[in-house]
């Protein structure tokens, strides 16, 4: 699965690896930006393996298989998830391409799936690591949300955190959400909690237009066209925030 920084990948593993049925063994690596040995000890350990006689990389491998036979013959299932897949050193891939070799004469002894930002689609399409782009056999872009989305968004994360009234949204503030954040989820949680925050401390029952881009000035990296207000008194509201039955609703929206 690829996806733009932000839009909720390493949700979407963690929601993978909790999904997971009782006769799968994950190994979960969320950091791979390892040594080609350094990656294969720690699939390793994630299948439990003790590594502290370990007697050079042959004898690594030699284990590895040994126990992804084991497992098989119990009847397990073996899922090897990546996180932050582009961050593999080409080696490292290339080793990962090697231990999905082990098999036998019936079936692969386990499963990949890569976790990764759009460099991951570059990093697999170089020649070199074209072995492993044809092993792939499921793949998925996760997109930004639209303005609908963003909308139906809002109400979820409002719902989660308790809150069943009117939309606290108006309609010209959810599009300037959208609009500021691209659609990204992390950036629309920040704003709309920088939103409410506004729209408390003026004591109004709705976030207005005018109160995201209050929002959006406040934050780094975030512009809207034509938005040239200076940042105000957020970090002071905040601190008058801590504390008082609005937390509520805004603890919901982080």
């Amino acid at each position: 699965m690829v996806g733009e920084v932000g839009t909720g990948k390493t949700l979407l593993c963690r929601k993978v690896l909790n999904a997971l049925d009782e006769d799968c063994i994950s190994a979960y690596i969320p950091n791979p930006y390892l040594s080609a040995d350094g990656f294969r000890m720690a699939f390793a350990r994630e299948l439990g393996l003790e590594l502290d006689t370990l007697k050079g990389s042959f004898d690594l491998l030699e284990r590895i298989n040994q126990r992804l036979v084991e497992l098989v013959a119990e009847g397990k299932r073996v899922v090897l998830i990546v996180d932050e897949a582009q961050a593999m050193p080409e080696k490292t891939i290339e080793a990962l391409r090697l231990l999905t070799n082990l098999e036998t004469e019936t079936t692969k002894l386990f499963q990949v799936v890569l976790f990764g930002q759009p460099e991951l689609d570059e990093l697999l399409g170089q020649s070199s690591l074209r072995q492993l782009l044809q092993r792939i056999t499921f793949s998925y872009r996760l997109r930004h949300l639209d303005l609908e989305g963003t909308g139906q968004y809002l109400h979820h994360r409002l719902t989660l955190a308790g809150y069943n009234g009117v939309p606290l949204f108006e309609a010209q503030a959810v599009k300037k959400l959208w609009q500021a954040s691209a659609g990204t989820p992390r950036l629309i949680n920040i704003l709309a909690h920088k939103a409410l925050m506004v729209a408390y401390g003026k004591g109004d029952r709705r976030v207005s237009a005018a109160q995201v881009v209050t929002a959006v000035d406040d934050t780094e990296g975030v512009r809207l066209q034509n938005s040239t207000k200076p940042r105000l008194w957020l970090a002071g509201l905040a601190m008058l925030a801590v504390g008082l039955s609005a937390g509520l609703v805004l603890g919901g929206l982080l």
